[in-house]
């Protein structure tokens, strides 16, 4: 199947997708999370705790009296509820426990955690050094295995791409939504880039292979032959792994519903630029290589 004919299509939804997220990312950025601004974060157990507008408006009331404004209330168990807020101390926090026990009688305090700014700028900078690291790893491992830097930049550029969709999804959710981000969100962005880099080298091995064993034939129908031989096994490969986590995101629990979306989205997305974005990439690249070989023969 000549998959790489509309290749110009697939750069277009390509663009369609990832240009409002580039638009959001510059104009609003993303909305971090205490593990990245610091703060504290206080999960809360009660029988009568549920994820109700009354409660929540109780438990909000309650901070206040004690000039505490509330990030965010979750609901991360039956009967718990996870609280993010500025920094507090413990006294702070069992001050309010106590008022809550007015209104709701025994309130057992499960955690308490702050986390110093300090400590937030510098999970920021080691979450930017780690992306820069994957990205040149991956670039520098595919270069060496196919011995074609031709081979690294497409499938690095297929990195950015899945990198870049993710990005701009979670900073629209998090101007439209209020959606941060937080050290989940980072371990999802980096195993998403695993999967995209996984699929890359299935398709470019079996280009590599044709390439052996058909010399003469041409570029474009060879990437066209390891795409469809390749393509059954990645949509079921990709099936499998959406599916389980759809299901984990529509039946999870509240504290890891983002973690599993942004899993989720870089899964949908790894799947598609592997065939569609990197694949073309190669084709684009090779048809330069042999303009400029036509134009300037050695």
């Amino acid at each position: 199947m000549d998959f790489m004919r509309i290749k110009w299509l697939y750069f277009s939804i390509s663009a369609v997708i990832i240009l409002p997220g580039i638009f959001s990312l510059v104009a609003w950025g993303l909305k971090p999370a205490i593990d990245f601004t610091g703060g504290a974060i206080v999960e809360i157990k009660n029988e009568k705790f549920n994820d109700t507008d009354r409660v929540k408006n109780q438990i909000i009331q309650a901070y206040e009296s004690q000039g505490i404004k509330l990030e965010s209330i979750q609901k991360s168990g039956p009967v718990n509820l996870t609280l993010r807020m500025k920094p507090i101390s413990s006294q702070q926090s069992t001050t309010v426990t106590q008022q809550l026990e007015k209104d709701f009688g025994k309130v057992e305090e499960v955690k308490f955690e702050t986390i110093g700014p300090i400590l937030g700028q510098e999970l920021i900078s080691k979450t930017l050094i780690a992306m820069i690291l994957a990205t040149g790893l991956i670039l520098f491992y595919i270069t060496y295995q196919f011995h074609n830097k031709m081979y690294g930049l497409c499938a690095t550029a297929a990195t950015i791409h899945d990198s870049l969709v993710i990005l701009g999804v979670f900073s629209l959710l998090g101007h439209f939504k209020g959606i941060e981000i937080d050290t989940l969100f980072v371990t999802a962005l980096l195993t998403s880039l695993s999967f995209s880099v996984h699929d890359t080298v299935v398709v470019f091995d079996r280009i590599r292979e044709s390439l052996k064993k058909f010399p003469k034939a041409g570029f474009t129908d060879l990437v066209n032959k390891a795409v469809s031989e390749t393509m059954s096994r990645s949509v079921n490969n990709s099936l499998t792994i959406i599916f389980m986590l759809t299901a984990l995101w529509l039946l999870g629990g509240e504290t890891i519903k983002w973690f599993v979306f942004a899993l989720l989205v870089g899964s949908i997305t790894g799947a598609y630029s592997s065939p569609f974005v990197a694949t073309p990439l190669l084709i684009v690249w090779n048809d330069i290589k042999n303009r400029r070989k036509k134009f300037n023969p050695v």
